[in-house]
Formats: C-alpha cells, sequence, structure tokens
C-alpha cells in the first residue's frame, strides 16, 4: 500500500512540475490536501483538462489549483461536471462561470446544488430576481461558502438598521456591491458608520451612503477613510465643509490621495487660481478625470477668456461643454442648467429639441457678440465643413471645434 502510494504521490509530483510548478509550491499543495498522494495521474490528468475546456486559461489554471489543491481530487463525472453544470445554469456566458471559478476556486469543492435553492430564496425576499441572483453569486462567488443564519442575516439585519427596506433598498445595494455580504458588521461595517456620523454626517446622509455608495461602507476605517479624511482637513476644509463634501461625493473617502484628491486640489489652487472652497459646492469635482477633463476645459476657458463657476465648467458631458462656449455665440451665450424637479406625483411632460444646421449655412457669430472687447474666436465655416471635419478627424463635437478655432493651425475644412 505504502510503495503504491509513494508512486502515485511521484507521478502527481511529476504532473505538477510538468505544469509549472516549483518544489515549494508543490510541497504546500500537499501540506494543503493528503489526498493528493493516493491519486491517480490519470484521473488529475482529466480534471485539469476538463478545466481547460470549460474556459480557464491554461496560464491561470496553476494559481487557481494553488488556492484550492482538492480541485485536482474531485471525481470529475460525480463533481466537477454536475458542479459546473449547476453555476452555467445561474449565468448567461460560460466565461462568467470560468471567472467566478478562477475568482474563488473553492466553489468548485461545495455542495453547490445543496446551497442554492436556499439561497436563491433568501434573495429572492429581499426583492433580487432569479437571473439577477446568478449574476450576483458569480460576480461574487464566494457568497456560496456563507451561512445565510450567521452571516446574510446580520448583514441584512444592520442595514435595515440603518432605515433601509428589505424589500427593495436592500436588494438592490446587495446587486450594486455584492461584495459587502463578505464583510463583518461588527469588524467593519459598523466602525464605518460611526465614523461617517462622527465627521458631520447625519442619519439620512448615511442611509443615502449606504444605497448609493455601499463600497464605502467596506473600506477600512483606520487604513483608508480616516487618512483621507484627515488629508482634506489638512488642505483648509472645516468639519462642516468635509460633511458637504462627503455627502455629495462619498467616494472621496476612498479615491487615493496621492492618484486623485491631492493633484486634482493642486490644479485647482494652484494652476486654475480658484479657492478650495468652491469644492464644497461642487463635489464631484473628483470624479472628473484631471488631463482628459479639468486641464483640457481650463485650457479652453483660458483661450477664450471665459469665466464659469466650476460647476458650470465641469457638471455637463463634453458636448454640452462645447455648446456652452461654442461658435455660434462666441463663447459668451450658455445653455442654463437643467433644474426642473418633481416634487410630488403627477403627470410631467419633457419635449427635447434638436437643432441641425443646414449644410451651407454659415456659422458666425451675429456682430453684437463680436466685437473689440469680444474677438471672435472661431473662423467662418458652414456646418458641412464642421461635419467633414469630424467625419475625416476622427473627432468628438467639442474637439472639432477646437480646430476652428482662430489661433488653430492646418485645419482642414
Amino acid at each position: 500500500m505504502e510503495t503504491t502510494t509513494n508512486s502515485h504521490k511521484a507521478q502527481v509530483i511529476g504532473f505538477l512540475k510538468q505544469k509549472g510548478f516549483v518544489d515549494d509550491q508543490i510541497h504546500d499543495i500537499f501540506k494543503r490536501c493528503n489526498k493528493l498522494e493516493t491519486i491517480e495521474r490519470a484521473s488529475i490528468d482529466g480534471n485539469w483538462n476538463y478545466l481547460t475546456s470549460i474556459g480557464i486559461q491554461e496560464r491561470k489554471l496553476p494559481r487557481v489549483i494553488s488556492k484550492c489543491p482538492k480541485i485536482l481530487t474531485l471525481s470529475l463525472d460525480n463533481k466537477l461536471i454536475p458542479t459546473v453544470n449547476c453555476l452555467l445554469t445561474l449565468g448567461s456566458k460560460p466565461s462568467e462561470v470560468s471567472s467566478a471559478i478562477v475568482k474563488f476556486p473553492n466553489v468548485l469543492s461545495h455542495s453547490v446544488e445543496d446551497k442554492l435553492c436556499p439561497l436563491l430564496a433568501f434573495f429572492q425576499s429581499l426583492g433580487i430576481q432569479d437571473k439577477q441572483v446568478g449574476k450576483l453569486l458569480l460576480l461574487n462567488p464566494r457568497l456560496i461558502s456563507y451561512s445565510i443564519e450567521s452571516k446574510f442575516s446580520k448583514i441584512v439585519e444592520f442595514l435595515e438598521s440603518l432605515g433601509l427596506d428589505q424589500s427593495e433598498m436592500i436588494g438592490k445595494i446587495l446587486l450594486k456591491h455584492p461584495f459587502i455580504m463578505g464583510y463583518s458588521v461588527e469588524r467593519r461595517l459598523k466602525p464605518t458608520v460611526e465614523f461617517l456620523k462622527s465627521i458631520g454626517l447625519n442619519e439620512i446622509d448615511v442611509k443615502k451612503v449606504a444605497m448609493n455608495f455601499p463600497e464605502v461602507l467596506c473600506r477600512d476605517v483606520e487604513k483608508i477613510l480616516r487618512p483621507n479624511s484627515n488629508f482634506l482637513k489638512r488642505c483648509g476644509f472645516n468639519k462642516g465643509q468635509l460633511a458637504m463634501i462627503v455627502t455629495g461625493y462619498p467616494l472621496v473617502l476612498i479615491k487615493s490621495v496621492k492618484n486623485c484628491l491631492e493633484p486634482r486640489i493642486k490644479f485647482l489652487v494652484q494652476i486654475m487660481g480658484r479657492d478650495i472652497g468652491e469644492i464644497t459646492e461642487y463635489p464631484e469635482f473628483f470624479r472628473h478625470g484631471l488631463k482628459k477633463n479639468l486641464e483640457f476645459r481650463y485650457k479652453l476657458l483660458k483661450e477664450k477668456n471665459a469665466s464659469c463657476s466650476l460647476v458650470e465648467m465641469l457638471d455637463c458631458n463634453k458636448r454640452k461643454f462645447f455648446l456652452k462656449y461654442g461658435a455660434w455665440s462666441n463663447g459668451r451665450l450658455h445653455n442654463v442648467k437643467h433644474r426642473v424637479q418633481c416634487k410630488k406625483a403627477v403627470w410631467r411632460f419633457s419635449i427635447a429639441l434638436f437643432l441641425l444646421a443646414p449644410k451651407d449655412d454659415i456659422v458666425e457669430p451675429p456682430p453684437t457678440l463680436a466685437d473689440s472687447e469680444h474677438p471672435r474666436l472661431y473662423k467662418t465655416f458652414t456646418y458641412d465643413e464642421y461635419r467633414k471635419l469630424r467625419l475625416s478627424s476622427g473627432s468628438r463635437a467639442g474637439e472639432a471645434l477646437s480646430l476652428l478655432a482662430q489661433n488653430a493651425t492646418n485645419v482642414e475644412a
């Protein structure tokens, strides 16, 4: 018996070395799964080949096996294939299943069939439909290994304590960020909520954070949230301003200080010459890309000698921005911000207006909008020339318009 076991072990070692495992990895694999010593080489070959056949790239398999060596010992016909087939019922694409296995290989060692029905019933009680449950489980397959009673129910109770409705809101939170179900209420979620309240957020604010940005609740207070908060305080924001910023854009607490917060604040104050307090009026300032958005729009406004608030500059897409500061008005007339509010359940009618100029019409500002104090920003062009410029240069609306500026060179209309 011992001779047979040694023979099997030698064959397994040879197989693992052939697949690129080094001695330390092989030692760890046998330490974590003694059963490998008794498995025949043909069985391991079959499991490995099957995993590649369902879409797992061979270069990723060593990492999968290192995480869960037990996979190589499972019966192909009685365990692996039935489990994968069960997982396939959850997703619309086989690639979603293979991706889930790579994320959490242990899912193959669980009794998915036995756990799936209770999980479906639990998530359905939260208003999540079957198809959505499948996507949720494949996005975070580790959920299959958790207990409904000791894990999920406690998290649902905690979210309810924040004023969130179980039948609708909590289900939406789980779909938005299913990873929240893997965190401890006592060690992670409660301390995060207490921290948010300590920096000035009220219960309604905290509820909105949980509903719209549940990922914020999952971050470590001491490693991420507090350092970000302290950085903003060092920049000069008082407690009230900090609360306004976090309420308006909660992700500011989990953005990288070095790569996001610091360079944007420096650009705002040192390059744009603006007051840092403007951020409290538009906290989503931190959402915008530095080079593609902030620098680009600031440069254009500077060239036009145009001034506007931070909200007017950023709270619109690129196309609307260029329409605000465009050729017809010489950059002097801007679209108004959409401010319609629906405060009660009544019928509301919206009418959309679209404008396409005739191809041969000249695009230029009227004399009343271009004078010595407001020199022409753009060359005269026809709408057809503008359209052809967009197509030939592969530019978007605003980028093409910048090519027609008075100081632009080598413009082909």
